[in-house]
């Protein structure tokens, strides 16, 4: 799940005074139905249906995620697996983002998921408090993986372009670099963040077009369909096929994670209750047949197989370049991925950051004072250099083990798919009773089915995440990732026990005093 998550979801508006009548009708049914679910309303609402699509889909960031994940699906199943798995996936994570969907249109605000849980089941705050950390943790771990991502293209590109292997310790000291840049950039450039995710977007799709024309045309040998469509490997030691092709599947949910990230921008949208749950549908939509382009490309493109498993570049896709369109085009290549992979990364702690802001306020973390805290480029500070330590502290464990490291991230692409099961279980189990409002995106009679086939999937995933990918399992190839994701659990538990079930009750309204009707623009909680 290399990801490229939301961008300036709280640029808080400092301009007070604005009457209601001086909104355009769209804000102002948006800002009624905010109100209606007990905020003010803080922010311009002056994003569109592009500008908010735009945010999930830089957060599903294909480009970036197929590149760094794409070596998982062609060593178990191979072209077989990765083509077919693709298409399944897309099916039912399309199944989850309608679900989701229809949620955030009944509840638009930018408290996503966490908000989501908080509203449908108010009798058991423990289930918001604990989807909130989880998510918020996600995220911070998705931002990690971002800035690792960018070590170690830099470390490829020095590999092709100068021949020169870098060290795990030079690595994780880039990593630090762009962990701190990401959060130099999110305190002192906040209001840029938002064009930076925009010009992500059409760096995302004018890249993917390069890079597919390149690799097309200057591919010495192109595979045949049946190659690209039947052919099956296996790198893992398993000998179940259809259980090695399932290992693949991993790749495709890992990349496609990120749609729900249009809600958190569902405060800054015109008709919110619309355009947050079409971006949520259409960033997965468009990812699928973008994704399906640049996967076909490379299939076609693939010079040897076994070429990429044994290559020593820090990222294998590299190699799959190198042998296709020769070391200067990879330089290319690597560097379209490598600067949107940035661009996501600086984003991702955008994220991390205002969902920190957002429990905050609802007295869901500690330091509320702090985490609500705006410098003066209106940037919530203290949570963006949580994020920053948080990653630079991560960021060591892959000078000592590779493995640790992959465990820790792994468990992010896990947290995310726990924080979209909580909402659907409500959905499943309580269906009458746990939407009793609904949005202008209904799915009518076909609401339980959808919920229900994409509970099963989203189990079912979380199951595959935590088995073991290789076999003869040892420590060095075991899958660390139920380890991680369960550090993570008991982490979340002990705070909710120890702490968040004597602070926290739910979501705090802050219109409580205001006058019915009565728009307002002040920052909320400081």
């Amino acid at each position: 799940m290399e990801k490229a998550v939301v961008a300036d979801v709280e640029s808080v508006d400092r301009h007070s005074g604005l009457q209601p009548e001086l909104l355009d009708s769209a804000a102002s049914s948006s800002d009624k139905r905010l109100r209606e679910l007990g905020y003010k309303s803080e922010f311009r609402r002056d994003m569109s249906l592009f500008g908010v699509l735009g945010i999930s889909f830089c957060a599903i960031g294909i480009l970036t995620g197929m590149s760094s994940a794409f070596q998982t699906g062609l060593f178990s199943g191979g072209p077989l697996g990765l083509f077919w798995g693709w298409n399944i996936c897309s099916f039912f994570m399309l199944l989850i983002a309608l679900s989701l969907a229809e949620i955030c249109s009944a509840y638009p605000t930018m408290g996503g998921l966490y908000f989501w849980v908080c509203k449908m089941k108010p009798e058991l705050p423990m289930l918001g408090f604990c989807t909130g950390w989880i998510y918020s943790i996600a995220m911070t771990f998705t931002g990690t993986s971002g800035n690792l991502s960018v070590a170690l293209y830099l470390a490829s590109l020095a590999e092709v372009g100068q021949g020169r292997t870098l060290t795990r310790v030079e690595v994780a000291a880039i990593a630090w670099g762009v962990n701190i840049a990401s959060g130099i950039i999110n305190t002192v450039g906040t209001k840029a963040i938002g064009g930076m995710s925009t010009f992500n977007l059409w760096w995302t799709l004018g890249g993917t077009l390069v890079l597919v024309i390149t690799l097309l045309v200057k591919a010495p040998v192109k595979n045949s369909a049946a190659f690209v469509f039947t052919d099956y490997e296996n790198f893992t030691g398993w000998q179940s096929r259809g259980f090695v092709v399932l290992l693949g599947f991993l790749q495709a949910v890992y990349t496609l994670e990120g749609c729900e990230t249009a809600a958190q921008v569902a405060e800054e949208a015109k008709r919110a209750e619309v355009l947050a749950p079409l971006a949520v549908v259409g960033s997965i939509v468009g990812s699928w047949f973008i994704g399906l382009a640049y996967m076909l490309a490379l299939l076609f493109s693939v010079q040897s197989i076994s070429s990429v498993q044994a290559t020593s570049y820090a990222i294998p896709i590299a190699q799959l370049y190198y042998d296709a369109v020769g070391p200067r085009l990879t330089l290319m290549c690597l560097t379209v991925v490598a600067l949107a992979q940035f661009m996501a990364a600086v984003t991702a702690f955008t994220a991390s950051s205002r969902l920190f802001y957002a429990l905050a306020r609802d007295n869901a973390f500690p330091l509320k004072g702090r985490y609500m805290a705006l410098n003066r480029f209106q940037a919530p500070y203290w949570g963006v250099w949580t994020s920053v330590l948080i990653g630079c502290v991560i960021s060591c464990a892959y000078i000592g083990s590779a493995v640790a490291f992959n465990a820790i991230l792994s468990s992010a692409a896990i947290a995310v798919m726990l924080s979209y099961l909580q909402p659907i279980i409500i959905r499943v189990f309580w269906p009458s009773t746990s939407l009793t409002e609904r949005g202008p995106f209904s799915l009518g009679g076909w609401s339980w089915s959808v919920n229900f086939a994409s509970f099963l999937f989203t189990v079912f995933i979380c199951v595959l995440f935590v088995l073991p990918t290789a076999h003869p399992t040892n420590a060095l190839n075991m899958n660390y990732a139920i380890v991680a994701i369960g550090a993570v659990v008991v982490l979340v538990g002990a705070c909710w026990a120890f702490w968040g079930r004597f602070r926290f009750r739910g979501p705090v309204k802050t219109v409580a005093e205001d006058a019915p009707g009565e728009v307002e623009n002040e920052k909320a909680g400081v």
